[in-house]
């Protein structure tokens, strides 16, 4: 078979995904020459389009980055590399400043920016723009600038493979959707901004295109994948039989939103001392709890006391969503369930976004920094993808090269290699066997389930490939959760309710077998 034909290159770097990391790290790496920024749907399409809550950064009076990095940690159960969440912390406000030069507009309060607070915040530090509406306004004025600068962009074109030369990255094959023609791309350097795979769950507040594409790429390239056991389970997504999954942003909660069971009662205080603004794991399980005590699928958020606030002005994407489903976020409760919102685990990166292959980056949520740790503080994410974002383009202008070191305790994996049918078995399994809680028999037996699927080739689709991709990352998240015995986190074990910092206060790291 001949090669496929070599498309125009010559490109200083490569940017996969459109979501917010990657139209940041094209504009960025921009000023180093040219730079092609692929993405297998339209330009912003992901899950950045669809952030409410906004981008926590402690620039308030009486706010610091230390008081930032104490939330962070404590939030994260243990697992936080706290050298790492200092330099999210303390970069936080030249990235604000990056992202205000790049025409985001931030909603403000008098004379300053208006901070909004959500789950495990001790201060109000989160900025948003138009209201809810945070991750829209952020995407359209990231992607303005890269429309009309000089990043060369290829929608409908599906990052396939990290070519390698030896074992240093050299490119990138794709496919094209709309021809169908397989197409090279030559580049000394790969930055992965594909974002999480929370389409890897049947209740999920991620669009379809969340399907893990660069931790299988990453992973079959030879770069090591970590925390892929610790999903968060966002409390609040709507649940109304024949409505699409919406978030239902936690600054509600911020705001003075209660969660109350069938008989409206509040409950969260008989959980946890923050109550409604517990962290996101202590939540999810408290409402668990409540709806199977009253088999039933959802509990409910009374909006109609915040704090001084109208919630149809203060959220207007969420108000006009509930009343087209016949809810007054002024006068009636919504029906809420917790689903799968954001992957703390991804592609293990270092300081640089460098992985342990030379020339290839990740940033964004297909990246495992570490500042997150087994649990996510609220609106972290947005600040850690432009942090580092910006920190892979620096290290990416020194030329200096080379690979973060991988590490000595980490384990090799081989993939099963079959596929499931369609998107929605792999969906179902892992909703069912590795959802909000878990048990070692329904973990094993979705492994097993998972191993049995019958060998795919990947045919030249979109849709063949992510099941092949989904079915990796279902095999390792399952396998790391079969792993850690303990309770921590985003990640609960029925069989071991308890966390045990003697085993267990480390990371599970996985390469490629061979």
């Amino acid at each position: 078979m001949s090669d496929p034909p070599r498309a125009d290159g010559g490109y200083r770097a490569i940017v996969i995904g459109s979501g917010m990391a990657g139209l940041f790290a094209a504009l960025e790496a921009s000023a180093l020459g040219p730079v092609l920024l692929v993405t297998k749907a339209e330009l912003q399409e992901g899950s950045t389009l669809h952030a409410q809550g906004g981008i926590a950064a402690a620039i308030g009076p009486d706010d610091s980055p230390e008081q930032h990095l104490a939330d962070t940690i404590a939030a994260g159960a243990g697992l936080v590399d706290e050298a790492m969440a200092r330099v999210l912390v303390e970069s936080a406000a030249q990235r604000i400043r990056d992202l205000e030069q790049y025409g985001v507009d931030f909603d403000s309060e008098g004379a300053g920016p208006a901070f909004g607070r959500e789950g495990a915040h001790r201060n109000a530090r989160v900025l948003h723009a138009r209201g809810d509406r945070t991750g829209a306004a952020i995407t359209a004025a990231l992607a303005e600038r890269v429309e009309s600068g000089r990043v060369t962009v290829r929608q409908h074109t599906l990052a396939t493979e990290i070519l390698l030369e030896g074992s240093t990255t050299a490119g990138l094959r794709a496919l094209d959707l709309e021809s169908g023609a397989e197409v090279v791309f030559e580049a000394p350097a790969v930055v992965l901004a594909t974002g999480g795979a929370g389409a890897a769950f049947s209740h999920t507040t991620n669009p379809p295109v969340a399907t893990g594409d660069g931790i299988a790429l990453a992973f079959a390239a030879g770069a090591e994948v970590t925390d892929l056991e610790f999903y968060q389970f966002h409390p609040t997504a709507f649940r109304q039989a024949g409505a699409p999954p919406f978030l239902i942003s936690e600054a509600l909660r911020g705001e003075g939103a209660v969660l109350r069971d069938e008989h409206g009662r509040t409950f969260m205080g008989r959980y946890h001392p923050l109550a409604d603004l517990a962290p996101r794991d202590v939540v999810a399980r408290a409402m668990v709890a409540e709806m199977q005590a009253a088999h039933a699928d959802q509990v409910w958020l009374d909006c109609t006391a915040l704090n001084g606030v109208d919630p149809t002005e203060r959220f207007p994407g969420i108000a006009a969503f509930c009343r087209d489903h016949g809810i007054d976020l002024r006068h009636d409760p919504v029906p809420v369930a917790p689903a799968a919102h954001y992957l703390m685990g991804g592609v293990r990166t270092d300081e640089w976004g460098r992985t342990t292959v030379p020339g290839l980056y990740a940033c964004g949520e297909s990246a495992a920094t570490g500042v997150h740790g087994a649990n996510r503080l609220a609106s972290n994410s947005l600040l850690e993808t432009v942090v580092f974002a910006k920190r892979a383009v620096e290290h990416l202008a020194s030329g200096a090269g080379g690979a973060m070191a991988p590490c000595a305790a980490s384990t090799p994996f081989a993939p099963a290699g079959g596929a499931p049918p369609d998107h929605a078995t792999v969906q179902r399994l892992l909703w069912r066997r590795a959802g909000i809680e878990r048990s070692g028999e329904e973990l094993a037996g979705g492994l097993a389930a998972v191993r049995a699927w019958p060998a795919a080739a990947r045919e030249p689709s979109r849709e063949s490939h992510e099941r092949c991709w989904l079915a990796v990352f279902a095999e390792l998240l399952l396998t790391a959760a079969l792993t850690r015995e303990e309770s921590r986190g985003a990640h609960f074990r029925t069989d071991f309710p308890e966390r045990d910092d003697n085993r267990w206060q480390r990371r599970l790291v996985y390469r490629r077998a061979g």
